[in-house]
């Protein structure tokens, strides 16, 4: 790989990484719950979770989804569920913790009765969880399936897709966590009730519109 195309490759990881999407949403909330050190292993695991979905892709399951579109829009249907589901949760929650911190747990409880179980129950995202989520994530599919097609041969190399693979993640890994620290530093603005409440709505929204790829997509189908 060039040196240009080095570069081309680290600006595309940038940009997809660092702008909004269901994960910056996600770690914006965690930070604001849990801090930023607690909210490092949904980090790494958001990292860990993209970077092995690039290699799957790379090596094969890029040109099988291809090959194979019911497969892909069924990927894209479960991805798109359960995204509504989390921003249902996290709009009319009271505080977005209970959304994204426990998204199987038991149902919202009364905004009381809610803040008092909080402190005890609350668990910020695993790694593991948060590798899993990548499959669930159309920015996270849109970002790699295009970085597959755009930076890598048919049958890459094991040095080139290794060396692409550790680029993509440590950018990847250094761009999510400026939303990890966001939301660690707006704690204090977002004590006031009101305002947590239209931060609940706003990263709701958010995350609605990251479906628009998937959205988009269908229509295109249904067109042709």
């Amino acid at each position: 790989m060039t040196a240009s195309a080095l570069w081309a490759l680290a600006l595309f990881s940038f940009v997809m990484s660092v702008t909004p999407g269901p994960n910056n949403m996600m770690l914006l909330a965690s930070g604001l719950n849990f801090g930023f050190a607690r909210t490092v292993p949904h980090m790494l695991g958001i990292a860990a979770g993209a970077g092995v979905m690039l290699v799957v892709l790379a090596l094969g399951l890029g040109a099988l989804l291809v090959r194979w579109p019911l497969l892909d829009a069924l990927l894209q249907t479960v991805s798109a569920l359960w995204l509504i589901h989390l921003a249902w949760r996290l709009g009319t929650a009271t505080t977005p913790l209970a959304a994204l911190a426990q998204p199987d747990g038991p149902p919202l409880e009364s905004p009381a009765a809610q803040s008092a179980k909080t402190a005890k129950t609350a668990r910020p995202m695993t790694a593991l969880g948060a590798a899993a989520f990548q499959w669930a994530n159309p920015k996270a599919w849109m970002m790699v399936t295009t970085l597959v097609a755009s930076y890598l041969p048919a049958a890459p190399g094991g040095a080139l897709l290794a060396m692409v693979v550790l680029v993509f993640m440590a950018i990847n890994l250094c761009s999510v966590s400026v939303w990890a620290w966001a939301g660690r530093a707006l704690r204090r603005w977002l004590a006031h009730p009101v305002r947590l409440r239209w931060f609940n709505r706003v990263m709701a929204l958010t995350l609605l519109a990251s479906l628009w790829p998937v959205v988009s997509g269908a229509l295109q189908h249904v067109r042709a």
